[in-house]
């Protein structure tokens, strides 16, 4: 009789462990490991990712080192702790388990701190999504066929017509299933020209991103920016390169999904990825204690926003969709399109007016948000079975406008992240009239490449003119190359808003950054009939 309710209790308690699972964040104190250094770069990331960094002036250091594999095979010795992702630039792991097997782990010597999901677990709280109204469902010289209208809004098909089609650019694509991809023949092209570089699933940790997946979702994104079939449809960047990342549980809403989204967007920087393209966002869960407040939405306090921040300090251009929540109570961009170092894209008719269903600025959104708008109702896709359909969401004109993109990079290939996005923005309909509807309104992808064709980019240009120090605490000198007497100076935030303007000359030099808050911007110099754009730093 003992015996049997020693048992009984046992299966209760198993019960009640169950009913209790709560998910965090476990952040490690440091990455004990003499194998890698800055110094060898090669030893942790790609020559690709290595050679993208050098380009664009990006810092590589120990938040690119890989996270201690003896600390996470710790973790997984813990009782009732069951590891589920890793990030190396959080030097964090997400864990999920009872509250009091969590909290223990804090007695871990290499335990630096824990945050619950449930905010009201944290001793000292840190805000850490429900996707954007979860995926959406399906209603050189090309012939588009019925993709014309969504490429030929933001001018892509003249960037083609200049055989600029994404060629040597290289675009992760993080979302749910890519159902069918390795054997449709949308993707043949993609597939015959070797430039689908790779996949992985973060939610299952396989290889398997074609068959085993709850949603067709990754297809269809995936087919606005790499679709192919002959006069037909066209997608936007047909000869880019790409990675295929699940991150996306299609079973749940959790914020597990956010540490799978950091952790392939590591990968895909140690890969040299150029571009990631990711059409989800996260506000609430299926458990509402680990839910965000609409005042969470402030560009850094989802942790997949702080994530794509990082993205974006690694010189990865991110393009995100706004969210598909402009009819509900929510109504606001979601996480990561929140975060500032993400061009998030709303939602257009196919006649360029605002779509009802896309996300909208928010008041604590500190940043002009959407960026941007492309083409999201009635947008063309192709599906599974290869079938051209018609889609609503900002889950399609993120990918249309980052095809395009990408062919703008590939014509710009010394622009920096930030340089094309800016460019992007200033090429936008309503560039000095943004509203919180369309941003600062549908891209010219043309006029973008033709503003920064007609810069001057000599190498004397570059040589003569020396702008110092840089990062910069307080001042920024100006040294005028020898022919010149005068200049302007605008500095720009990451988001393309302008922080300063002044005019420069032999005798005024210097430029006040002192009451400029902390971040990246953009220098644009005017010099007569030229002008340049450097990235500034101040500290």
């Amino acid at each position: 009789m003992k015996r049997n309710l020693l048992v009984l209790i046992g299966y209760i308690i198993s019960i009640v462990s169950f009913a209790q699972q709560e998910d965090a964040w476990v952040y490690l104190t440091d990455k004990q490991n003499a194998t890698y250094s800055t110094n060898n770069p090669i030893d942790f990331l790609t020559q690709k990712a290595i050679d993208r960094k050098n380009a664009h002036g990006v810092v590589i250091d120990e938040r690119d080192f890989p996270v201690n594999e003896n600390y996470i095979s710790q973790l997984k010795l813990q009782p009732g702790i069951t590891v589920l992702a890793k990030s190396k630039w959080f030097n964090a792991v997400h864990v999920r388990g009872m509250e009091i097997a969590i909290n223990a782990l804090s007695m871990l010597s290499f335990v630096a701190s824990i945050d619950f999901a449930n905010k009201s677990l944290n001793t000292l709280k840190r805000d850490f999504v429900k996707k954007q109204s979860k995926i959406e469902e399906v209603s050189v010289s090309f012939n588009y066929g019925d993709a014309f209208n969504q490429i030929e809004m933001i001018k892509g098909e003249q960037l083609h017509l200049s055989d600029y089609t994404g060629n040597g650019v290289t675009i992760a694509v993080l979302d749910g299933g890519f159902t069918n991809v390795n054997t449709m023949l949308s993707f043949k092209r993609l597939r015959d020209a070797g430039h689908l570089l790779g996949e992985h699933d973060f939610v299952d940790n396989d290889e398997d991103v074609y068959s085993n997946t709850t949603t067709d979702h990754g297809t269809w994104v995936l087919s606005t920016m790499a679709g192919y079939l002959e006069n037909q449809y066209v997608g936007t960047a047909p000869d880019a390169s790409y990675y295929l990342f699940i991150t996306e549980d299609g079973n749940s809403e959790n914020p597990v999904e956010e540490s799978y989204w950091v952790e392939a967007a590591e990968l895909a920087d140690s890969l040299g990825v150029d571009i990631i393209n990711t059409s989800l966002g996260y506000t609430t869960f299926d458990n509402p204690n680990y839910n965000y407040s609409t005042s969470d939405m402030n560009g850094n306090t989802a942790f997949i926003s702080k994530g794509a921040n990082i993205a974006f300090e690694k010189g990865i251009l991110l393009v995100n969709s706004a969210g598909n929540s402009g009819n509900d109570s929510w109504q606001i961009v979601g996480a990561p399109a929140d975060a500032p170092g993400v061009l998030s894209v709303g939602a257009v008719t196919s006649t360029g007016s605002y779509a009802s269903f896309s996300s909208i600025g928010g008041f604590f959104q500190p940043t002009q948000k959407p960026d941007v708008v492309a083409q999201g109702q009635a947008s063309y896709i192709i599906d599974r079975n290869d079938a051209i359909a018609t889609s609503n969401g900002t889950s399609f004109s993120s990918p249309i406008l980052a095809g395009g993109i990408a062919c703008l990079w590939q014509a710009l290939p010394n622009k920096t992240n930030a340089e094309i996005m800016q460019l992007v923005r200033e090429s936008a309909s309503q560039y000095n009239t943004p509203d919180n509807f369309l941003g600062f309104g549908i891209p010219n992808l043309q006029l973008a490449l033709n503003n920064a064709l007609s810069m001057d980019t000599s190498d004397k240009f570059t040589t003569e003119l020396k702008i110092f120090p840089n990062p910069t605490n307080d001042k920024l000198y100006f040294n005028l190359p020898s022919n010149e007497t005068d200049c302007s100076v605008q500095i720009y935030d990451i988001l393309g808003k302008r922080a300063l303007y002044s005019r420069l000359n032999v005798g005024i030099n210097e430029l006040d950054m002192s009451f400029i808050s902390k971040g990246v911007y953009i220098a644009n110099v005017q010099l007569r009939n030229r002008s340049k754009s450097y990235k500034i730093i101040k500290n």
